[in-house]
């Protein structure tokens, strides 16, 4: 399977592991990297030194390409770029941000650079700013998303026709009909996150591995809109939010709601009432925890056998 995206990142088959936080450690991207797609180490809730140990760890673990996933928002942003060069990663993925702030600083380096985007606005910025391909990432996702709600299938016909560089889908997609689906609508390869976080080697806890596969559809919700729009699946904390809702709150009651580490205590530590629980709204139709090459011969085979049905038809 031979296309922009592969020949871009060098890999086999055009798919991408979501960068997420707290589940997209070393073992997961290396993982995703040996069966052929391109694995990303999530940054954004890893201290430098810790991202520099998992990119080592990743090396060790695959010959193949990987990334990194770089929220721009993060403090300590200059130390993880300069952790990124050190350790000759060729691959960034950048996010929640200015894509002209560090792009040109990358690709001076000689790396690839793909930036994260919610609009056909934003994706003409990233393609002005110089980066390599754009995500164009629909409100179905998981974790943080644009605040325009616009849906992964609509987004991406519209971000095509108005760029010149690879699209990638990503949002509500889990299955090779989903990839295939995108890639008819113009998007040139896919990322996958929620799907990798309920796998064996993600690094989330498997309390919320198990959440995952039990979600149903209404299970997930886009909220606090103020601060940063975040999907969550409803549990005790969610309905804090809702409750406080209901008193007309004012931006900083929301962030003493929030308080500090909420996606780490619920997702890397197991708390499946106090704390965050990001997960798209694609969970639905995740039934099972696999190890990652299962969930992509599952994908590619479900791929190519509706592609050669609706091509036979």
């Amino acid at each position: 399977m031979t296309n922009k995206i592969t020949k871009l990142f060098k890999i086999q088959y055009p798919i991408i592991q979501g960068g997420m936080v707290w589940v997209s450690g070393w073992r997961l991207a290396s993982a995703v990297s040996n069966a052929g797609g391109l694995g990303l180490i999530g940054s954004g809730s890893m201290y430098p030194e810790v991202l520099r140990e998992h990119i080592q760890k990743c090396k060790k673990a695959t010959d193949k390409p990987f990334g990194v996933n770089v929220p721009m928002l993060y403090p300590d942003i200059e130390k993880i770029m300069d952790i990124i060069i050190e350790e000759g990663v060729k691959i960034v993925f950048t996010s929640a941000g200015n894509p002209k702030t560090w792009t040109s600083f990358l690709k001076d380096k000689g790396i690839t650079v793909v930036h994260v985007v919610s609009s056909v606005k934003f994706a003409l910025k990233a393609e002005s700013a110089g980066v390599d391909a754009v995500v164009c990432e629909g409100f179905e996702a998981g974790g943080h998303n644009g605040r325009e709600e616009t849906t992964t299938f609509t987004l991406i016909p519209m971000v095509n026709d108005q760029v010149n560089i690879p699209v990638i889908a990503a949002g509500g997609i889990a299955s090779g009909k989903g990839m295939l689906a995108a890639m008819v609508l113009g998007a040139h390869g896919v990322q996958i996150g929620s799907r990798f976080a309920a796998t064996l080697e993600s690094s989330a806890h498997q309390n919320f591995k198990n959440t995952i596969v039990n979600v149903k559809d209404g299970d997930t919700q886009l909220t606090l809109k103020e601060l940063a729009p975040v999907r969550l699946v409803k549990n005790q904390f969610y309905n804090k939010v809702q409750e406080l809702y209901q008193q007309n709150p004012s931006t900083e009651q929301l962030k003493e709601l929030l308080g500090k580490g909420r996606a780490k205590k619920g997702m890397f530590e197991g708390d499946l009432e106090n704390g965050e629980l990001e997960i798209g709204q694609i969970a639905g139709l995740i039934h099972e925890i696999k190890p990652v090459k299962d969930v992509f011969d599952e994908i590619l085979e479900e791929f190519s056998s509706i592609k050669a049905l609706l091509t036979s038809t």
